[in-house]
Formats: structure tokens, sequence, C-alpha cells
């Protein structure tokens, strides 16, 4: 390892011993207790608020957060920690409207969930269409700006960080499932937060000769372009987040789609002990997640300080950490691949949840728990391999991948929010309603991609949500002869909250409505 000193591999192997350790120490039966289905794909519905809250961030911050965010702070500036800060007030929402519903209903996966609300077709299609994301969209993304990194920091051959990172995470993740990925998922949010704060507190020091308020000031004199929250129509990177489209647009759709009917995000929640302890879990990620931009943003911005011109800009977080003190850079080091790891361990566990227990069963009834758990296990492996041979020739191009990833998903998360949004709320939508939003998203996207080529992205995602929304609605209206699926999901789901719920609601909203309002 050329650029990491002994002290520094000997920090890094102690906290990988520790992780693996951890892991098997968690996943351990009890005496005479055979691990189940719903032991290793939901953790037995056992997880506290603190442990929801910790593995929300950790599966969510991963290196195409830490890389691929830090990339678009080098290269665009403090206007992409929009997706971060409005992220915290999308968790609220879907603490307080959708995870009722989801767990009155005791759901495993949200293809499920599509199951028990439109039938048995919308339930495949989704699962297949997630099966393929998850593999080779945003698996193959984690794996390869990981190892961009490790191959930055270290010398490390792309191919060697692409094989380590992958056997790391099937390592402590593939006995345990999701209990030993949630559990694990805690000791990597603390060293993920304190090893980013401490890279960003050196760096700025590095600007202001020791102190952090002198160099967030020179940051300010010298890179005053990069604190604009709202771009401009005239910004070069105007396409990519356009003005205050990103505040009452098409974002929203995005973050309400991760954050909200993604298997990889809301399976920590539907693990939870109960609902009130989901509900503490979401808001402890919100709060969290209005920390985030120091950790991903601002270092990406240092970097344009310290080194302009620098391509591509995904390296510039790297190209940071290399600059860390003997023993400091082997923590910060670890923090980096603690996201990494966490967010492989828990995308391999959705990947395999999905195909088991969506697919799988469904062709393969009756068999036993520790058959559909060989099958999970598999399937996670063979998962992995997939995303570790086809990452280099997806990403190997590109110059800021968490873009790449945004615009990708951009071309389907209308239909998905607005199918599920309908199937919760909209009693009347039908299964043919919902796969013309799943169907259309992907079509209009295409065609407005194509035609007009100078809309940007998150604009067209807000386009198509409007289109893929009245198409439902009227396909469902004319569909006269089906009766509509699922139409009592609704009964006896209870959206009251806590008062500490809506005090923490109103909090988070002023936080982000002051950080706006200071950085117009």
């Amino acid at each position: 390892m050329s650029s990491l000193s002994s002290l520094d591999i000997s920090l890094f192997a102690a906290y990988v011993v520790m992780l693996v350790a951890v892991a098997f120490w968690v996943s351990r039966e009890k005496a005479g207790h055979e691990k189940n289905t719903q032991d290793y794909f939901l953790a037995g519905n056992s997880l506290p608020w603190w442990a929801i809250g910790a593995s929300l961030i950790a599966a969510n911050i991963s290196a195409e957060q830490i890389i691929g965010m830090s990339g678009s702070g080098y290269a665009i500036g403090l206007a992409i920690a929009s997706y971060e800060w409005m992220a915290a007030i999308t968790l609220i929402i879907v603490g307080k409207y959708f995870l009722p519903i989801f767990l009155k209903h005791r759901i495993y996966t949200m293809p499920q969930f599509l199951q028990q609300r439109f039938g048995h077709e919308v339930r495949m299609t989704l699962a297949i269409f997630w099966l393929g994301v998850y593999v080779f969209v945003n698996l193959t993304s984690i794996l390869w700006l990981g190892a961009l990194a490790i191959n930055t920091i270290t010398g490390i051959d792309m191919t060697v960080g692409l094989v380590f990172l992958a056997l790391l995470s099937l390592t402590y993740s593939l006995y345990g499932g999701l209990k030993a990925v949630a559990y694990t998922d805690i000791i990597q949010v603390v060293v993920l937060v304190a090893g980013g704060l401490l890279l960003t507190y050196i760096t700025l020091g590095m600007l202001g000769n020791g102190g952090i308020i002198s160099g967030f000031t020179t940051l300010l004199d010298k890179a005053p372009e990069k604190f604009d929250m709202i771009l401009a129509p005239e910004h070069e990177h105007y396409m990519s987040l356009p003005g205050l489209s990103v505040l009452v647009g098409g974002m929203w759709i995005m973050n309400l789609s991760y954050w909200g009917f993604n298997q990889y995000i809301i399976q920590r929640t539907l693990a939870a002990k109960n609902l009130k302890e989901a509900q503490k879990g979401i808001v402890f990620a919100a709060f969290l997640k209005l920390l985030m931009p120091i950790i991903v943003v601002l270092p990406g911005i240092v970097a344009f300080v310290l080194h302009p011109g620098l391509e591509p800009a995904d390296k510039a977080y790297p190209m940071l950490l290399g600059m860390m003190p003997e023993g400091i850079k082997g923590f910060v080091f670890a923090a980096l691949v603690a996201a990494i790891v966490s967010s492989l361990g828990s995308m391999a566990n959705s990947i395999s949840t999905i195909f088991t227990m969506d697919i799988y069963t469904h062709y393969r009834q009756g068999r036993t728990d520790r058959h559909y758990l060989r099958v999970g296990r598999t399937v996670s492996v063979v998962a992995m391999l997939l995303a570790v041979i086809c990452a280099q020739p997806l990403l190997g191009q590109l110059d800021q991948a968490f873009q790449y990833i945004q615009e990708f998903t951009g071309f389907f998360t209308p239909g998905i929010v607005v199918l599920f949004l309908l199937g919760m709320f909209w009693k009347q939508t039908t299964s043919k309603g919902a796969m013309t939003a799943a169907l259309g998203s992907f079509v209009i996207s295409l065609l407005l991609w194509k035609f007009a080529p100078g809309l940007p992205f998150i604009d067209r995602v807000g386009v198509v949500f409007i289109c893929c929304l009245f198409g439902a609605m009227l396909v469902s209206k004319l569909d006269r002869n089906a009766q509509a699926r699922g139409q009592n999901l609704l009964d006896g789901v209870q959206f009251s909250t806590s008062g500490s719920y809506n005090v923490a609601t109103l909090a988070v909203t002023a936080i982000l409505a002051a950080l706006y309002i200071t950085w117009w």
C-alpha cells in the first residue's frame, strides 16, 4: 500500500477484524433456535430505533455518496447538498404516512405490497425491474467508486479493489443477513461520521492555517460560486440542478422513491419492533442527514480550492484522504471502507430478499426455511459477482458517477412513485392503471430524453410524474370491468404521531429553511 503507513494499515486491519467479529457475534442464534427467513431477511422484527436510524444512514452513505457527492461538490458546489437536506424532510413524510401502512400489513418487500394491492403481474414486473437496477446500477456503482478510492489512495489495482470489497461485504453479511448488517451499521456510522468530520476539520485547517473558521472564510472568499444553492439558468451545471425545480419539482419524486419505496432502504424499517420504534429511527436518520453535507459535499469544495483542475472530479475525496497525517489517514480510510461495505452488504441482502421472497417462493412453494436461506445466500454471491464483472464496462468512463445514477433511475422513479401513492391513497386504482404508470414512466422519459434534450432531468422527472399520474387515473377509470384490489389497505391504519415526532418535524423544517435562506 504505497501511501498508507504501517500504522494506517494496522488500524484498518483491526477495524476489518472487529467488523467481522461483531457481525458473527450478533448473528448467533439462541440454543435450539434455527435461523428462519424472518430472521435472515427482517432481523426477526427486532430492530430498535437506534439500529434502524444508523442502518438507514449507513446503507445510504456509500461510495456513490461520499466519493460521488464530493466529486459533485468539487464540480458544482453546495447546491448538490439539496439531495441530502431534502431527504431529511422526505424521511419525516415517510415515517408519518407510509410506514403505518407497510407495518400494518407486515410485508417483507415492496413487491409483496404491490401484490396485495394490485396482483401478481405488477409484483413480478417490479421485482424483476428492481433486481436489474440494484445489480447493474447500484451495486456496480458502489463497487466501482469504492475501488476507485482504494486505487487512488493505495495504488492497488482496480480489479483487486473490486474483489476485496465484494469479499469483505459478503464475509460479514452473508451468514447473519439483515441483523448482521443492521447492528454492524451502528459501528459503521460512528466510524463514518467521526472519520468524515475529522477529514473536513483537517482540510479546512489547511486552508486557514490551523483554524476551521478562518479556513471556511477562505473557502467563501476563493470559491463563492460554489455556495450558490439555487443555480441560475446560465450556470454550467443547471442541467443537473435546475434552479427552483430542485425545491418544488422532480427532486421530491426522486426522494420519495428512494426513501419510501426502495427495498434497499425501507427494509430496515420493516424489521422494526413496532411502528413507534420505526418512526423514532426515521427521525434519528433525518437529523443525521442534515449533517451529511459537511462530510460528503464540503470536502469536495475544499478540494476545488486546494487542487483546481482535478480530473475526474470523483477523485476529490480520495485525493484529500491521501493528504491526511499518519494514523488519521488509516482511520478515515476505514471510515470510507465502512461506508462502502455497509451499503454493499445492505444491497446484497435486499437483492436476495426480493429474489427469494417475491420470485423464487412463487415457483417453489412449500420448501423449508433452510432451503430458502440457501437460495438467498447464493443469490447474494451471484449478484456480487455480476457487479464485479460489469463495474468497469458500465462506469469506467464517467466523470461524476453520482449524476449518472440519478439520471438513470430518473427514467423509472416517476412511475414507481405514482403506482405506490395511488395504490395507498386512491382506492379506485386498478392493476392496469398501475402498469400504465410503471411502463409509461420509461417510455415517456425516453421520448423526452430523445426529443427534448435541453430539458433538465429533474424537470423531466416532474413532467413524467404528472403524465403517469393522470395516465394511471384515466386507465383505472376506464377499466370498468376490473375491481381494484386491496381497497381496504387503509382500514385500521393510524397516521397520528407522537408529540416528539411533531416537534422533530418542526425542527427539521426550521433548520432547512434557515439553510436555504442563508445560501440562497
